[in-house]
């Protein structure tokens, strides 16, 4: 026994333990996530099983569907922290079952009052909400009164997550719904269409990156942003043939850079305040407005009203620069006043002077629409 320790004592020269003190070191240092645990889950085991593999797995783990259609009865819910739900592109389908009346998938906790689940990603699936066989919109009203409705996608007071190559058509509600106090939110590559309301909508939603979305064929908006839709980014984006291109009200300090909205049954842009009805008639919801919005190389083509409408004399210091716009059938501009949108050229300096559309229109009053705070589908 002896000469065996000393054998093995002579082999372990001061540079051997020395890597060997670093590799340990390296393997100590190095994040859960890098060896989380990767669970494939067949489309025989269906919603069911995607959520047992979910909630079987701890913070930083995958759960990986193969091609093949998995059938939903319950909504799939990333709740974790760290979690990833990771398909193989369109191929992967996740269909809603038959009066099933629920979210496809949710990303988050459902309510305002839990911490925000955070680094949830969804990624490279195709969402079939099945709308012709859901009977109702709403799936559950949470404990402080806000729905929770059929959407492809819910996301749900998350921060850091990640939605990407995912697909969402044929939902009862839309196609994807962020809210719930969400932040840093980035999707790139979406697309939604043929949806009973919006492609994409977003409420209480900061600091978040949307990109190469493609929003077709909705039966309401391309885009619809209320409630506190803040300091958030849109750009290289395409919204084709929605009933109105981007419904946008309480929103402000945001970036639209790079869309191009086309053939919208309705507006290209329709900005707007919120109004609530009164004993005394209908009054305008103060801090409701659309502020400091910023439309950068926008292209509106071939919408059935006007390229972009500004609603309510509220919602100014927002600009256009460089927008295109052409063969809209009721003209370029329509404002509830006077030079609410700032128009510049593509390059122009921010002391250029104020630029009118091609004839502005300004809106009468028998135009004007009370767009109240209760129904932003409603246009």
């Amino acid at each position: 026994m002896q000469t065996v320790l000393k054998r093995a004592n002579s082999q372990l020269n001061p540079r051997s333990l020395r890597f060997s003190l670093a590799l340990t070191l390296v393997c100590l240092a190095c994040p859960v996530s890098n060896f989380a645990a990767v669970v494939p889950v067949a489309p025989s085991a269906g919603g069911e099983g995607i959520q047992s593999a979910l909630d079987s797995l701890p913070a930083g783990g995958e759960v990986r569907l193969s091609a093949g259609t998995y059938i939903i009865h319950q909504p799939v819910v990333l709740r974790k922290d760290h979690q990833s739900l990771h398909g193989c592109g369109a191929s992967t389908v996740l269909y809603l079952a038959d009066g099933a009346n629920c979210p496809v998938v949710v990303l988050g906790a459902l309510s305002d009052t839990a911490e925000s689940t955070k680094d949830v990603r969804l990624c490279s699936l195709y969402i079939d909400g099945n709308r012709r066989n859901q009977q109702k919109e709403v799936w559950r009203l949470l404990g402080d009164g806000a729905g929770v409705y059929n959407n492809g996608v819910d996301v749900w007071n998350v921060d850091g997550a990640t939605v990407e190559k995912v697909v969402c058509c044929r939902c009862r509600s839309g196609g994807m719904v962020t809210c719930g106090r969400t932040r840093r939110l980035t999707v790139c590559d979406f697309t939604a269409f043929d949806n009973q309301f919006d492609g994409l909508a977003c409420y209480f939603t900061e600091d978040s990156d949307f990109s190469r979305l493609d929003l077709h064929d909705n039966l309401s908006a391309g885009i619809s942003l209320d409630l506190n839709f803040n300091h958030n980014v849109i750009h290289d984006s395409v919204l084709t043939g929605n009933d109105l291109g981007i419904f946008m009200r309480q929103s402000r300090n945001n970036t639209f850079n790079g869309l191009t909205i086309q053939k919208s049954r309705h507006h290209g842009v329709f900005m707007a305040q919120s109004f609530m009805e009164t004993a005394t008639g209908w009054r305008p919801c103060p801090g409701s407005e659309c502020v400091g919005n910023t439309f950068d190389n926008i292209s509106v083509t071939h919408c059935g009203g006007k390229g972009f409408v500004v609603n309510d004399v509220a919602c100014t210091n927002n600009v256009i620069c460089g927008g295109q716009f052409a063969d809209d059938a009721q003209g370029v501009l329509g404002q509830a006043a006077p030079n609410l949108i700032t128009m510049r050229l593509a390059g122009a300096s921010a002391e250029s002077a104020r630029l009118e559309a091609a004839t502005p229109v300004v809106h009468q009053l028998s135009d004007h629409v009370a767009v109240t705070q209760t129904s932003p589908k409603a246009l």
